[in-house]
């Protein structure tokens, strides 16, 4: 890890101590951008399915549609862990930068994809860019935001994705309209457009300071005090006047890195119960969403006959549902607590997602309230899976914060979201709505499972330092 030398920093202590002000503001802004790009993005994409299987175009089956899918949660699932680490090792802000550089390649190279294979394999490149994006975003969201408000930011930022999904829905009801863009073109344009957008959140990106407790823990605990210092110039023209800190000085040993076997050693040792936690939560958000949204055009227009056109309208609703979710009960998180909400919140949506398959099943919705429900139903799925990357990120030690977010990410995705596109794709290929409803009642009783461990297992981080939920590695030897 490096040798270091014992400090002592009022960093966390100042930064918890913040009123909210127009910094925090830009802060927000700032990473809710990238997670708009990465819902418009994946909309299109999800949008684009039922085009892609016509001749014109690319000519992919269904199964190909929900293969295409796993590729760019595998990819994700790589990213993840590659900038994962990076993030940790070189710090939040330059991750930033790596990781919509490869988001905004892939995208544009996607437009050009001119089989399956082709853009089976920039999708996969372009879930890489994202997947480092959910380890550098919310490391940053964490160490940035005042205690007491983490949570419903945290739970903000990572909904905002759904304003990005319905101005991608929005946008499919022109470029997949012919009468507007021939069919040959469109889907290209969308993913086009997709990439310029990404040129937008580079910009944002510059208002983003490298995190002051990264700073911190790495020995430059002076450039972590101007910026600190900074900030809150920014915020008062008289720092002097700012509420007194909260909490003692952080001290701890400074480092260069954290080896592997440490980060093994914390992992699944040290803080077992958390990360069952944490697999578990992740585990059941990943198939829960993945499975239903990446196939919800093919489920419109196998089963209600909507035209491939037509499906980014029916989006709308949709994610309205899921932006919403987050905003209006996000709140909650930080004062009802996170066990009570946590598990609410997952128990809640899996039983809506289980009444949803059996009225599905005996045939008793139609397009409009097949959306309904799943508007319903992921106004609250959509606060329980932020509240995942929430957890994650905040009851796990600082050094190690975003490979955290990446193993459970990873873990989570590969053991729940990677196979499920495929396995919900070919169920809605075969036309049998008893199957489907089956696969609807086993993310149902996974979101449930979830509930239950979270009840037992949670932690109550609400309103607490980050460095009061986990001490810091750096901290021990004390």
């Amino acid at each position: 890890m490096g040798t270091g030398t014992w400090i002592e920093s009022y960093v966390p202590a100042r930064l918890d101590r913040l009123p909210w002000s127009r910094w925090h503001w830009l802060i927000v802004v700032a990473l809710g951008a990238t997670w708009i790009l990465d819902g418009l993005e994946v909309t299109l994409a999800g949008s684009l399915g039922g085009i892609l299987t016509h001749t014109e175009t690319l000519g992919l089956t269904d199964a190909q549609v929900g293969a295409s899918a796993t590729f760019y949660l595998a990819g994700a699932v790589m990213g993840a862990l590659l900038f994962g680490y990076g993030t940790d090792r070189l710090g939040r802000k330059k991750l930033f930068f790596i990781t919509v550089a490869v988001y905004l390649a892939a995208t544009a190279l996607t437009a050009f994809s001119w089989n399956f294979a082709s853009y089976a394999f920039f999708r996969a490149l372009t879930g890489a860019g994202i997947g480092g994006e959910y380890a550098a975003i919310n490391s940053a969201i964490d160490e940035l935001i005042p205690a007491r408000v983490r949570g419903r930011v945290a739970l903000m930022i990572n909904g905002s994705y759904w304003i990005g999904a319905a101005l991608g829905s929005a946008a499919t009801l022109v470029l997949l309209d012919p009468a507007r863009v021939p069919v040959a073109y469109g889907w290209r344009l969308a993913f086009g457009i997709g990439a310029l957008l990404g040129i937008v959140v580079i910009a944002f990106r510059q208002w983003i300071p490298e995190s002051p407790r990264w700073l911190m823990i790495h020995g430059r605990n002076e450039e972590a005090e101007r910026i600190v210092d900074e900030v809150e110039r920014t915020i008062t023209a008289h720092p002097e006047t700012l509420p007194a800190h909260a909490a003692p000085a952080t001290r701890i040993l400074t480092r260069t890195h954290t080896p592997w076997h440490e980060i093994w050693h914390t992992i699944v040792h040290e803080h077992r119960r958390r990360s069952v936690l944490g697999f578990v939560l992740m585990l059941a958000q990943a198939f829960f969403y993945n499975a239903i949204f990446f196939t919800y055009g093919l489920v419109l227009m196998r089963f209600y006959g909507v035209p491939a056109e037509r499906v980014g309208g029916f989006l709308l609703p949709f994610a309205l549902g899921n932006v919403l979710g987050p905003f209006v009960i996000g709140h909650f998180f930080d004062t009802i607590g996170r066990k009570k909400m946590i598990a609410g919140t997952y128990a809640l949506s899996g039983v809506l997602l289980a009444i949803t398959g059996w009225l599905f099943h005996a045939g008793m919705l139609t397009a409009q309230t097949q959306t309904l429900a799943w508007t319903l139903i992921f106004f609250v799925a959509s606060a329980a899976a932020s509240s995942a990357y929430l957890t994650v990120s905040e009851i796990f030690p600082l050094e190690i914060r975003a490979m955290a977010i990446a193993i459970f990410y990873a873990i989570g995705t590969l053991a729940g979201g990677v196979g499920a596109p495929v396995l919900f794709g070919w169920i809605i290929g075969t036309g049998s709505r008893g199957g489907l409803a089956v696969a609807y009642c086993v993310g149902a009783a996974l979101m449930i499972g979830a509930a239950i461990v979270e009840a037992f297992i949670g932690v109550a981080a609400e309103r607490k330092s980050l460095e009061s939920v986990t001490a810091p590695l750096s901290s021990r030897g004390l």
